[in-house]
């Protein structure tokens, strides 16, 4: 669990959708290219999303499809990227795309960013005068912090990189320039024998790992930094909070101090890529009994359950691609079955058309 050097690829990838949504169409995986002097290669002007497709005895699934796009949504209205592409467009895309791909699990990966008008080009800070360009990806991925760290758990440092300062750079936003700063926490983490590092915020409070946001468990109690601690606000967080209210586990939002890391019963990461993982020590201090404790193991088995499509979700957590393909292909039939009866009550009303009644037309169009 202690990688020597940061330069191993972080996550196993056996397989690559070769199509990708652009702007509405599919396109092959080779054609998705950017021009070097794209705005968004300069200065980090993108806003991005991770969202999991899991596999179930329905066929692929993909958790909070809605809830994901609608946060992507957001991230551009913060960073003025005004766009004409609506909630329900990036979803039947993710959903077709998955659909493509043939795989029964997969990473989607929607992202929109400033790009480059070639005939009037713009090399400037001012994002404006650049067209946006958004794109959806796929592709298989396993688990971010290793197969094994999701039963055993895994070693992390507190970073000396803190977290963005609230006004200084938005933290509610999931942008590419954000993750400069993720890159820092997790090169130093890996640098030093560690799979990831706990940034604190700006007032030395614990925030969020480099792409996880974490709980903190300590007597019964789990406890999970408000927003204000320059936090993304996780859809897999959100998930975590709402298991806790339906299990009657006790949780809580509020502001923790670095010290309480090392003296809590448990620690646990929870995000897209990370899913649930248990962290075992921080800065080489075992976590409770130095493994995955007891309450990260019971919302863990939760969470997997629903995600498998085995329990039931306190919401409609899951989009089932084939059942979305097939009510999709209903409401299409309904309105080819409709039109065809239009037509057909057209054509026998201009069949039952009288010369009277078309004396009687040929004059009012006159008139």
């Amino acid at each position: 669990m202690f990688p020597t050097k940061g330069t191993a690829k972080d996550v196993h990838t056996p397989r690559i959708c070769d199509v990708v949504w652009h702007n509405g169409e599919f396109i092959a995986w080779n054609d998705a290219r950017v021009h070097v002097m794209s705005h968004v290669l300069h200065y980090g002007s993108s806003v991005f999303e991770g969202i999991r497709c899991y596999a179930t005895k329905r066929g692929p699934a993909v958790f909070r499809l809605r809830e994901h796009m609608q946060r992507f949504l957001n991230s551009a209205k913060i960073y003025r990227m005004d766009h004409d592409w609506k909630i329900d467009d990036l979803i039947d895309g993710s959903v077709e795309l998955v659909r493509r791909s043939g795989l029964e699990q997969c990473y989607i990966r929607p992202i929109l960013f400033r790009s480059l008008d070639e005939e009037r080009p713009a090399f400037g800070v001012n994002p404006f005068p650049n067209p946006l360009a958004c794109y959806i990806g796929a592709w298989d991925w396993g688990k971010y912090l290793g197969d094994e760290a999701i039963e055993k758990g895994v070693d992390v440092c507190v970073s000396t990189w803190n977290r963005l300062t609230p006004n200084s750079m938005p933290a509610m936003a999931k942008s590419g320039a954000n993750y400069m700063n993720s890159q820092l926490i997790k090169m130093e983490a890996l640098l030093n024998g560690y799979s990831e590092g706990i940034a604190l915020d700006d007032r030395g409070y614990v925030s969020e790992g480099s792409g996880e946001n974490i709980f903190v468990i300590s007597n019964g109690v789990v406890n999970t930094p408000p927003l204000s601690s320059s936090i993304l606000a996780g859809i897999t967080r959100d998930s975590v909070i709402e298991i806790c209210q339906e299990l009657g586990i006790t949780i809580k939002e509020r502001s923790i101090q670095r010290a309480a890391l090392y003296i809590a019963d448990e620690v646990f990461f929870s995000g897209t890529a990370a899913e649930i993982t248990p962290v075992r020590s921080v800065d080489k201090i075992p976590i409770g009994n130095g493994g995955r404790g007891e309450l990260t193991e019971k919302i863990q088995k939760v969470f997997f359950e629903i995600t498998s499509g085995e329990r039931p979700a306190p919401g409609p957590w899951l989009t089932y691609v084939r059942e979305q393909d097939a009510r999709a292909a209903d409401r299409e039939s309904a309105r080819a079955t409709e039109n065809g009866r239009g037509a057909a009550v057209k054509k026998s009303a201009d069949s039952q058309t009288t010369p009277t009644m078309e004396t009687e037309l040929v004059a009012r169009a006159a008139r």
